[in-house]
């Protein structure tokens, strides 16, 4: 597996490349956004997962994430000495996977990366198209099409569409779904999010948000998409 790791702390930046070989993981390291941005012009393809710190000299880790995401459904997790709520809803509403405050543990690295790419694997997995209704998810595109036409979506919407179509027919609790779209990232967001979430996805996907027949509504246990085979 090979990690892209773009932090400008070159003492950190040299224990973590240290630290991610020693558990035979294959690394690029960069400084700063427009060396990091160059390689992976040259080697998207070849990159399995990517580490970014938020704050870099000339840009931020933001702004790669967001060139990645772009270019393909590449899995990112960002470093960062900033912890506060709107910080990680924006990184992850930007397309990052995973988000981890400075100072952590390589345990606690680790294990992120494994749950991303767990993640990330079991999509892979499953069936690349997935059709709801008048809706069709392309899991190998990571987008969403209504009628035909694509819906302009978030990563975070995205991602927490991709939960309910690869669990049709199964109601979710409000933990569930905070559960699995943030992992063991959770405890940064509240349940009042997931309801903006959700609120923004039946704008999009539902011919009447205030009566949607796509994500249902089970009173007092949660919601579902679509009906089990």
């Amino acid at each position: 597996m090979k990690i892209l790791l773009v932090e400008d702390d070159k003492t950190i930046a040299t224990g973590l490349e240290y630290s991610l070989k020693s558990e035979n993981y294959e690394t690029y390291i960069c400084h700063q956004v427009k060396t990091a941005k160059s390689l992976l012009e040259q080697k998207l393809d070849e990159i399995d997962l990517c580490i970014f710190d938020l704050s870099l000299p000339d840009g931020t880790g933001y702004e790669l994430c967001e060139y990645v995401k772009s270019k393909g459904d590449k899995p990112v997790i960002f470093l960062t000495a900033l912890d506060d709520e709107v910080n990680v809803v924006m990184g992850l509403d930007m397309g990052a996977d995973d988000y981890i405050t400075k100072p952590f543990r390589l345990r606690e690295l680790l294990s992120r990366i494994k749950s991303v790419q767990r993640r990330y694997n079991k999509q892979l997995q499953n069936n690349p198209i997935i059709e709801v209704e008048n809706l069709r998810v392309n899991t190998m595109e990571g987008k969403i099409y209504k009628n035909g036409t694509e819906v302009l979506v978030t990563a975070l919407e995205y991602r927490l569409f991709l939960i309910f179509v690869n669990n049709l027919g199964q109601v979710l609790t409000r933990n569930q779904l905070l559960e699995r779209i943030w992992d063991v990232a959770g405890d940064f967001v509240n349940d009042n999010t997931l309801t903006v979430y959700i609120k923004r996805l039946r704008e999009k996907l539902e011919d009447d948000p205030q009566k949607p027949t796509i994500i249902k509504t089970i009173r007092g246990l949660g919601y579902k998409v679509g009906e089990s085979n």
